[in-house]
C-alpha cells in the first residue's frame, strides 16, 4: 500500500485550490530554478534511474526516451508533445490531473523541455475535455504572469513557451505519430517509423511525445531524488501510478497506489470489492479496454504492475481497470469494443480496415450464436493475422480483446451458438467461408 508521505497528486479529488496559490502550498514550482540549474545529463539522468517506465500504455522508460534527443543544438528546434488525447475507453486518470492538478503538468512540461532542449511543448487535449482544457489554459496563463514560463522561466536564462492543441475526437490520435500529423494540420494517421520522433517529428524537427501523467511525476522525481521513486514498488515496476476502477465495483475511482499489489487487493481496497462479492467476478479489462480481459483466476494470482500482467498474457496499459461481474454479456461486451475499434480505425493499413469491419461483422453473429463454432478458430486465425501487421497499435487493439475472449470463455461462446440451433431446429444455416476467402486479411 503506498502511504500518504510518498503521494504525488495531493490534490486529486479537487478537495483544495487547484490554482497557483494552491499548487505552491502543496510544494510544486518549489526551487524550480535550483532544478533546471542542475543540467541536462543531471536530470535525465535522475528520471532514468528512478526508473519511471511510461504511464500512456507502452510503459517505455521516461528518462531514455529523452536521452534519445539529439544532444547538441542544431538548426532544427526541438519539441516536446505532451499527449492528453486519452480516448482509451474504461480510462480517465489524466483528466483528473489536468481538472486539479494543472501546475504539475505546466512545471513538468519546463523541466522536460529543458532536459530535451525544447523552448516550445505542445499538449494535445482529448477535444471532448473542454472543461479540462480551460483549467489548464488558465494555469498556463498564471504561470506566465508569475514568470514560471515564457522568457527566462523562473530566472533560469531558459525560454519557454506552452501550448494547448485540442483535438476532435479521434481515438487514433492518440497514438503518437498521427497525434503530430494532427499537430500539424492534417489528417490524423500514423507515420511509418523509422525515422522516429526523436529524429524527425513535429515540423519534422527533434520531438518527444509523453504521457500527461508521465510528465506531471517528474518534478516531484527531480525533488525527492531517484531512489525514492525507485524504492516504491517492483524492480522495473517502480514508484506510485495512478489507477482508475470502474464497471461492477462498489466504489468506481480514480486513484494513486503503489505497482506491484495484487489485483484483487487493489480491486477490494480502492473498488470496495466487487458487486456481489468476490465469487461474483467474471472478468477485469486491467489497463484500457485494448489489454486482453483476466479471468477470476488470473486476478487472483496477478500482480498488478507491468511485468505481472505481461506474464499472465495481458499489460498494464493505461492501469484504469474495467471490472465485469457474473450478469455481464461477455461476448456482447467484446462486441462493443470490436464496433469501436473498426468505428475508430483510420483505414490506412489494410489489415486494421478490412480486417476490423470482418472482425466485427462475426462477433455480432457470434452476440447472437447465429454462427457455427468452427468459426472460432477463423476468428482466432483472422485476429492473428492483424496483429502486429499494422503501422501503429490499432492492429493489436483489434485483436487483443476477441484473442482474450477466445481464451478464457471459448465454452461460453460454444454454449450460445448450440444453444441458437437448439431454437433454430437444430441449423443455424450458416455458411462458413473457406480459408481462401479470408487469406487476404
Amino acid at each position: 500500500m503506498l502511504s500518504d508521505k510518498d503521494r504525488i497528486y495531493l490534490n486529486l479529488h479537487g478537495q483544495d485550490d487547484w490554482k497557483l496559490a494552491g499548487a505552491r502550498r502543496r510544494g510544486d514550482w518549489d526551487n524550480t530554478k535550483d532544478i533546471l540549474a542542475l543540467g541536462r545529463e543531471t536530470i535525465i539522468k535522475t528520471v532514468i534511474d528512478s526508473g519511471l517506465r511510461g504511464r500512456g500504455g507502452a510503459g517505455f522508460s521516461t528518462g531514455l526516451k529523452w536521452s534519445f534527443m539529439p544532444k547538441n543544438d542544431g538548426p532544427l528546434p526541438h519539441y516536446l508533445v505532451i499527449n492528453g488525447d486519452e480516448s482509451e475507453p474504461g480510462t480517465c486518470k489524466d483528466r483528473e490531473v489536468m481538472r486539479h492538478e494543472p501546475h504539475k503538468i505546466v512545471e513538468g512540461a519546463l523541466l522536460a523541455s529543458f532536459a530535451i532542449g525544447a523552448h516550445t511543448a505542445y499538449i494535445y487535449i482529448r477535444g471532448e475535455y473542454y472543461n479540462e482544457a480551460n483549467r489548464l489554459q488558465a494555469a498556463i496563463d498564471e504561470a506566465y504572469e508569475a514568470g514560471l514560463i515564457g522568457k527566462n522561466a523562473c530566472g533560469s536564462g531558459w525560454d519557454f513557451d506552452f501550448y494547448i492543441h485540442r483535438g476532435a475526437g479521434a481515438y487514433i490520435c492518440g497514438e503518437e505519430t498521427a497525434q503530430l500529423e494532427s499537430l500539424e494540420g492534417k489528417k490524423g494517421q500514423p507515420r511509418l517509423k523509422p525515422p522516429f520522433p526523436a529524429g524527425k517529428g513535429l515540423y519534422g524537427c527533434p520531438t518527444t511525445i509523453n504521457n500527461v501523467e508521465s510528465i506531471s511525476v517528474t518534478p516531484t522525481i527531480l525533488r525527492r531524488g531517484s531512489a525514492w521513486f525507485a524504492g516504491i514498488g517492483r524492480p522495473n515496476n517502480t514508484g506510485p501510478k495512478l489507477m482508475a476502477i470502474s464497471g461492477h465495483v462498489n466504489t468506481p475511482c480514480v486513484f494513486e497506489e503503489a505497482l506491484g499489489l495484487p489485483i484483487k487487493e487493489v480491486i477490494e481496497t480502492h473498488g470496495g470489492g466487487v458487486r456481489g462479492g468476490w465469487d461474483n467476478l467474471l472478468a477485469v479489462i486491467p489497463g484500457g479496454t485494448s489489454m486482453p480481459m483476466l479471468n477470476k483466476e488470473a486476478c487472483e494470482a496477478t500482480l498488478f504492475d507491468f511485468d505481472g500482467l505481461r506474464d499472465a498474457g495481458s499489460g498494464l496499459g493505461t492501469a484504469c481497470m474495467v471490472v465485469m461481474d457474473k450478469s455481464t454479456d461477455i461476448i456482447r461486451a467484446v462486441t462493443l469494443l470490436s464496433k469501436f475499434y473498426k468505428h475508430e480505425s483510420c483505414g490506412q493499413c489494410t489489415p486494421c480496415r478490412e480486417g476490423s469491419n470482418w472482425v466485427l461483422k462475426v462477433m455480432q453473429r457470434m452476440t447472437e450464436g447465429r454462427a457455427e463454432i468452427e468459426e472460432i478458430d477463423m476468428l482466432m486465425d483472422v485476429t492473428k493475422s492483424i496483429e502486429n501487421t499494422t503501422i501503429c497499435a490499432m492492429g493489436m487493439s483489434v485483436a487483443w480483446p476477441v484473442q482474450a475472449l477466445i481464451r478464457n470463455f471459448r465454452p461460453v461462446m460454444e454454449q450460445r451458438i448450440m444453444d441458437y440451433k437448439k431454437s433454430r431446429g437444430g441449423a443455424s444455416q450458416i455458411q462458413v467461408p473457406s480459408d481462401a476467402a479470408i487469406g487476404g486479411l
